[in-house]
């Protein structure tokens, strides 16, 4: 970087290389940390609870510590979102089911082989 260019400044495109990853600074085609990212490792023990807390009142089911990537992450919230009948999304390497569906889920969850805790009150 040149003395007269500002700190902030940063990389986004070579015409050597295409677009580059903002965050390792590497070509989008030879970037690692977007197709990896990484995840804390649990303790191998899948929680389910309830949580209402800023979502206008509305109740959703959380499903946290699932090991694997986003691609098994999202197929295992389509088996779940099919089996409660309900929507759902994940975020953040967390599942969230719309609804109370605790007990359900726990039990798909067990079936599937997962050692699962209900969290929460």
């Amino acid at each position: 970087m040149k003395n007269d260019e500002p700190k902030n400044s940063r990389l986004v495109y070579s015409s050597e290389h295409g677009r580059i990853c903002p965050v390792c600074g590497r070509p989008s085609i030879a970037c690692s940390c977007k197709k990896n990212p990484e995840r804390a490792s649990g303790d191998g023990i899948v929680r389910v609870q309830r949580e209402s807390k800023g979502r206008g009142g509305k109740t959703v089911t959380v499903i946290t510590g699932l090991p694997g990537d986003d691609y098994a992450l999202k197929a295992i919230a389509g088996e779940l979102k099919r089996r409660c009948g309900t929507g759902g999304t994940l975020k953040d390497g967390n599942i969230e089911i719309q609804g109370d569906h605790r007990d359900l889920l726990v039990a798909e969850l067990e079936k599937k082989g997962f050692k699962v805790k209900r969290a929460g009150g």
